[in-house]
């Protein structure tokens, strides 16, 4: 049974499966699987796994369109003319979110087919890269506003809009050229492969252990260890500058603040570091650093999707992160709500407005000036 083994242990080392962890296999480990036995585990196709993957993707997906959804609405909509550099980051964060989870249908009918690629090698190769690209950008736009949180808070600039909103244009430039860059071997070497009978999208480099091994590692270095990096000593300064200076009086906005930093370092570390912890042991036994052996292969099989998943939740919670965390945007969600919420019980259109109530704070000033009178 060799040939429903080894399609079984590739269940993973698909671009869907590993869209973040990108291929912790290779055709060349396919060499290693006649070992299985030596090592005393079972191939199993985890058909509960696939399914509880499937089920994960499809309630990201829908998930991620709403909330990165009403991110742009809001920013983009309901900001009319006030305008900031962190606001320009949010909105480019939630169009790579937004990018990101339309992969997600892909990869959820390719893991309910067992990981059989039926979209042919050009969708392959555009699916793959705009995974990878968006997974690149949104932690390069997450680093970029942990550094502009600090930068804003410590150089009190407020009255020269004009120059952050044309400095941060271009940054996102710059963030958007580097993630494309770092996707061009996405671009290059996803190709649909045939192993054992079976389609598969797979990274595949002319010297399979070596340069994959190196892919990987680059992306760790580059999509967590340097982020992580920047986020943790920005926020970290951000914290101190607060309590030191201008706001140490105000206890309850250090505390706020402090929550909100709290918050953010430990979702982005909690939902990239298993992913890239195991994705490192895989570099290693890739350079023959350590030893393939059965634990290897059973958090490859088991472990390595539920992490791929975690990092795939990331783009649902950034928009509850950056954006119902913050007072403004909640009270736009809320009047928004409202709004449509009165339109089902009001003579009015729902595109019309009552007269008077053009708003959440207009309702509440015409009832505080009859209270008045």
């Amino acid at each position: 049974h060799q040939d429903s083994y080894i399609v079984n242990v590739c269940d993973y080392a698909m671009m869907g499966m590993a869209s973040v962890g990108l291929l912790n296999w290779s055709l060349t480990d396919l060499d290693r699987f006649s070992s299985l036995e030596d090592i005393d585990v079972t191939a199993d196709g985890t058909p509960i796994l696939r399914v509880f993957i499937c089920v994960v993707y499809s309630v990201v997906c829908a998930v991620g369109l709403v909330g990165n959804l009403l991110v742009l609405f809001f920013i983009r909509v309901k900001q009319e003319r006030k305008k900031s550099r962190i606001n320009f980051f949010v909105l480019n964060l939630a169009v790579t979110d937004f990018q990101f989870v339309l992969t997600l249908p892909f990869w959820a009918v390719d893991t309910a087919l067992d990981f059989s690629w039926p979209f042919g090698d050009a969708m392959c190769k555009i699916i793959s890269s705009v995974t990878v690209m968006n997974m690149y950008a949104s932690v390069f736009f997450l680093t970029a506003m942990s550094v502009t949180r600090y930068w804003s808070v410590a150089s009190s600039l407020k009255d020269r809009t004009r120059q952050k909103s044309c400095s941060a244009k271009w940054i996102c430039v710059v963030l958007w050229v580097s993630a494309t860059f770092a996707t061009a071997p996405t671009s290059i070497f996803s190709t649909v492969t045939n192993v054992a009978g079976e389609k598969l999208c797979l990274l595949k480099f002319p010297d399979g252990q070596y340069w994959l091994a190196v892919y990987h590692l680059q992306k760790i270095i580059f999509a967590f260890v340097l982020p992580m990096a920047i986020v943790s000593v920005s926020y970290i300064m951000l914290l101190r500058f607060i309590r030191n200076r201008s706001m140490k009086t105000n206890t309850k906005r250090t505390s706020q603040v402090t929550k909100s930093v709290t918050i953010v370092v430990l979702s982005f570390f909690l939902c990239w570091m298993p992913n890239h912890a195991i994705t490192f042991w895989g570099v290693l036994v890739k350079l023959n650093a350590v030893h393939w052996d059965k634990s290897y292969y059973i958090v490859h099989t088991y472990v390595f999707p539920v992490t791929v998943c975690l990092a795939h939740a990331n783009s649902c919670l950034n928009p509850v992160i950056y954006c119902l965390m913050r007072e403004e945007f909640r009270k736009k969600l809320k009047d928004l709500l409202y709004r449509k919420s009165a339109c089902y019980g009001s003579s009015y259109p729902c595109a019309v407005k009552p007269p008077g109530l053009s708003s959440l704070n207009d309702r509440k000033t015409a009832r505080t000036v009859i209270i008045k009178r």
